[in-house]
């Protein structure tokens, strides 16, 4: 009996505890979570970032990292200032304006570099369908006495997309069910007035692609710099 009423006095006691201490604290806990927009995919830099690679979730306000966003709208549009993965938390310091994205460099165009294709005449000469938007290239001419040249114009390129022979760009094309695509039939180049008359002239020709960088903006910009170094002192 003694025993009993030992028991039932620590059970009293322990519930009296859960009820007055723990209690308040878990709900004060839960009281102090706040939505945060997480990302539930890998993103690439220079990625625009859309609605379905997104989730809201509830986390602890005192676990929250400094300036995490909490609302999908202010993420929607922009893109990826580097590379993200799923279950980040976005901030304004992981989003940029600049863009990978087809449609955000082709409205900056301005009338000094131009938009221009060229067909891909072998799944090999496209560099077996891996460029991506943002490679810096060079291109390998065969022209029709055999010769093969890397023409200077041609050093550092950068790639705008490339597109299949049903119009879809690189950056909308979605994987089939056992993970391959359909295959680009032509690339889309960020040219000067010269390298496209050249690039026109060249079409007639083999053009190869190869691969010179891929990584982040301000690298990518380093190369396209040089290139244009060379038309400026009179290539």
């Amino acid at each position: 009996m003694k025993n009993r009423t030992i028991l039932g006095v620590v059970c009293i006691a322990l519930a009296a505890f859960i009820t007055f201490a723990i209690s308040p604290i878990m709900s004060r806990v839960a009281n102090n979570t706040v939505s945060v927009v997480r990302l539930k995919t890998d993103i690439e830099q220079g990625t625009k970032i859309s609605e379905k690679e997104l989730e809201v979730v509830k986390v602890n306000a005192n676990t929250l990292p400094t300036g995490a966003l909490r609302e999908t709208k202010y993420v929607v549009g922009k893109s990826a200032a580097s590379n993200l993965y799923a279950g980040d938390y976005i901030t304004d310091s992981k989003l940029t304006s600049i863009s990978k994205d087809a449609d955000a460099i082709l409205s900056t165009l301005n009338g000094t570099k131009f938009a221009m294709s060229f067909t891909i005449d072998s799944f090999a000469s496209g560099l077996s369908g891996k460029l991506k938007n943002g490679d810096i290239i060079s291109l390998v001419i065969k022209n029709d006495s055999d010769q093969t040249l890397i023409p200077p114009q041609f050093k550092y390129c950068k790639v705008i997309t490339t597109t299949t022979q049903n119009g879809i760009d690189q950056d909308e094309l979605e994987k089939k069910d056992d993970g391959s695509s359909v295959q680009p039939a032509t690339v889309t180049l960020l040219v000067n007035e010269i390298q496209a008359k050249l690039l026109a002239q060249y079409e007639q020709s083999n053009i190869s692609c190869i691969l010179v960088y891929r990584g982040s903006i301000d690298n990518a910009d380093a190369f396209l710099k040089k290139q244009d170094e060379f038309f400026e002192n009179g290539g």
